[in-house]
């Protein structure tokens, strides 16, 4: 029973890594994207079936890959355009045996680092709206389930569900074709792109649900991916401004967490562990960013601010007067109630608490921030330091509640305790 759990776990640990790239890959043998997942989901039930009997192999993404892919030519087999479709697949992955050792990667795999961003186009196109491509690409890409992206969305989980089953039918009737647009076609999409690859490396960078609270594979497909499309895009300023920003932010994460994996604040980090070069990179692609001549976006005022923690050695070295004004032309480039919260917390250490908690207390009625767990918790923490402890408690409870990750609520519930005990001690 142990060994039937591990493999398990093994298992879904290798599905979380690998679907993505998985599903990019099926995608590209079989022109539906729909289609696409079904196969991989196949590969896992057969996964499931024959691992736990024969263990798991020394290539567990790889077989996964070749299964899939067997059975994707079985599909365009069955839909009659079998000679057409293989001469793309390739001849010698349809005569491989399907074996349980590893298969030879460099046949199956070798247009699979463009994949992703092919996909990601594909679900950019303009046939979908916005919002049916963000929603698209995190089920995809991001591994995320749909209760998972509507938390992400602020929006009922029936809205996340429609929205995705109709951009698949509508790529499958549109027959959209696998392929990274046109050089003059690039414009029109890039901000979708964009905005989707940055929703990747956010879930990475916190994880919306599960037992951990940071997951790497997401935030280095995202890394990858800006990087790759800032190669075909080197003078667009929201390109450079985006790798710029997550180059920043993915250097602290080897200080985000313990050795135990438990989460640790901006404030509590050790920042002689962020990644220097990283920080070297994103810097550069922030002077790239300001060497164009085009007006700063959204990602590149972000890539300001995460540039500001960069050069700061410690939280009170920080300037946090600059970044607070930042959040002011962000909200002017892109109103919404989060930006706002995130300059509550920026003018609480730049003006002190109770200008922060007036901002905060200004956002309390947004419909769009109901459920939003960083809301309480942003109030938790300015009355904390405000000493209204009873309140701060009452905040980082409601917090524990609203959140699906585990070790995030493991650090609201510690918060309430802290306020707790203190409050009983003083």
């Amino acid at each position: 029973m142990a060994d039937h759990a591990a493999t398990h776990a093994a298992i879904e640990a290798v599905w979380r890594i690998e679907s993505p790239r998985l599903i990019a890959a099926l995608a590209r043998i079989t022109g539906d994207v729909g289609a696409a997942e079904e196969l991989a989901q196949d590969a896992l039930v057969i996964a499931l079936e024959q691992w736990p009997v024969r263990g798991v192999p020394d290539g567990p993404g790889a077989w996964l890959m070749a299964t899939a892919k067997h059975r994707a030519i079985d599909l365009v087999r069955r839909r009659a355009r079998y000679e057409q479709k293989l001469q793309e697949v390739g001849r010698d992955t349809e005569t491989q045996a399907q074996t349980f050792t590893e298969p030879g990667t460099e046949e199956i795999d070798d247009h699979i680092g463009d994949d992703l961003l092919r996909l990601i186009f594909i679900a950019c196109h303009p046939v979908l709206s916005a919002e049916a491509s963000a929603a698209l690409t995190l089920r995809l890409i991001g591994g995320l389930t749909t209760h998972e992206i509507a938390r992400a969305f602020l929006v009922g989980e029936p809205t996340i569900a429609q929205r995705i089953v109709r951009a698949k039918r509508t790529l499958a009737r549109k027959k959209i074709p696998f392929e990274i647009p046109a050089p003059g076609e690039l414009a029109g999409r890039v901000g979708s792109v964009l905005d989707v690859i940055y929703l990747i490396f956010n879930e990475g960078y916190t994880a919306t649900a599960g037992p951990e609270w940071i997951r790497p594979e997401l935030c280095a497909d995202a890394l990858r991916l800006g990087r790759v499309l800032a190669g075909l895009m080197p003078r667009t300023i929201e390109v450079q401004g985006l790798v710029a920003l997550m180059e920043l932010q993915a250097s602290r994460i080897p200080a985000r967490t313990s050795p135990a994996g438990d989460p640790i604040l901006l404030t509590g980090q050790d920042r002689r562990c962020w990644d220097r070069l990283l920080i070297r990179r994103g810097l550069a692609a922030l002077d790239r960013a300001g060497e164009l001549d085009a007006a700063p976006g959204p990602y590149a005022v972000q890539a300001e601010i995460a540039a500001c923690h960069a050069r700061a050695v410690s939280v009170a070295d920080t300037d946090w007067e600059r970044i607070a004004a930042l959040y002011v032309v962000l909200a002017y480039l892109t109103p919404s109630p989060v930006v706002e919260l995130n300059r509550a917390v920026a003018v609480g250490m730049a003006y002190g608490p109770v200008r922060g908690l007036e901002i905060a207390d200004g956002l309390a009625d947004q419909p769009a921030l109901k459920g939003y767990v960083q809301l309480p918790a942003v109030r938790g923490h300015l009355l904390a330091e405000l000493g209204r402890l009873d309140e701060a408690r009452a905040e980082f409870t409601r917090a524990a509640v609203l959140t699906s990750n585990q070790r995030e609520r493991a650090i609201f519930e510690a918060r309430a305790a802290a306020c707790r005990n203190e409050q009983e001690s003083s």
